[in-house]
């Protein structure tokens, strides 16, 4: 199998917009199925579509966390939920503090800082990347669990892969391929993994 990084790294100024436009994109998609039946679970989930929304202001936050307290062999102890008994829109209000937060934050991180994470110790550039995933990811989760056409930006996946799967298959769209890489669909040729991780690492 053909292994290589799918595109250039990204600047570390830039994570900053890019976090803007994936918490434009996805919050825009998730809005799109805000009247629909959210306790059904997330596509290929054991999580309810309610529920994933909550663990993404949970990472997105904690992420932040890790950034501002820099640990480098624990998680922080500040979770963030979202108020289980708010409609919808207002969760992906909620859901875009969060990432307002993590975006604000990777903008003035310094270059030489480094968090703990159990995937890799990493920089402000892979916690932003982190962060798109999980935007990405989950609301490719939801989208197909509420029977709305969305994937992933390929602009988004491709910088995500460079930074976090660096030996990612090439020769398929960036869009495929992070949904490969994260579990979610086969490619051709390669079937559905079922245990992953990205490398926070940096390089």
């Amino acid at each position: 199998m053909n292994l290589a990084p799918t595109t250039a790294p990204v600047a570390a100024a830039q994570w900053t917009d890019l976090l803007t436009a994936a918490a434009d994109t996805c919050l825009a998609a998730l809005l799109d199925g805000a009247g629909q039946d959210w306790s059904r679970p997330a596509h290929g989930l054991d999580w309810s579509c309610r529920r994933t929304l909550d663990h993404l202001a949970l990472g997105l936050t904690g992420y932040t966390g890790l950034l501002v307290a820099r640990p480098d062999d624990r998680y922080i102890t500040l979770f963030a939920s979202l108020d289980p008994q708010a409609a919808i829109p207002d969760c992906l209000d909620g859901l875009r503090i969060a990432t307002s937060l993590l975006a604000s934050t990777v903008g003035v991180t310094t270059a030489d800082a480094r968090a703990w994470h159990p995937w890799g110790h990493s920089d402000a550039g892979g916690f932003a990347a982190m962060g798109i995933t999980e935007l990405t990811v989950h609301t490719y989760d939801i989208t197909r669990a509420l029977g709305l056409p969305w994937t992933p930006p390929d602009s988004l996946s491709a910088a995500v892969l460079a930074r976090l799967f660096p030996t990612a298959p090439s020769g398929h769209s960036p869009s495929d391929t992070l949904l490969w890489c994260t579990g979610r669909i086969p490619l051709p040729g390669l079937s559905r993994r079922t245990d992953w991780q990205w490398d926070g690492t940096v390089r």
